[in-house]
């Protein structure tokens, strides 16, 4: 079981939030960009572009921002963040 919890904040206030579930045997990657496409697709937001230090931060925590510098479109949030809270191997 994976589980991503994807939350967006403003002024440190929890806006939306989101827990997606895969339990299909594709890769930690494929399971990370799965879930985020549906989070955002659930609640009507822009794809986010994964920046440099967005990568490395989710690499070492399993954990990550995506500010308004990772959006093309204009965002009505300060920044989308992803943890993943449940991963089996």
């Amino acid at each position: 079981m994976f589980r991503l919890w994807v939350k967006t904040v403003q002024d440190n206030h929890l806006l939306k939030d989101i827990t997606v579930c895969d339990e299909t045997a594709d890769t930690r990657t494929h399971k990370v960009m799965n879930a985020i496409e549906k989070a955002c697709y659930e609640l009507d937001l822009p794809k986010p572009i994964w920046l440099d230090n967005t990568v490395k931060d989710f690499q070492r925590h399993a954990k990550c921002r995506f500010t308004k510098d990772s959006f093309i479109e204009d965002i009505p949030f300060d920044y989308m963040e992803i943890q993943v809270i449940e991963e089996e191997y």
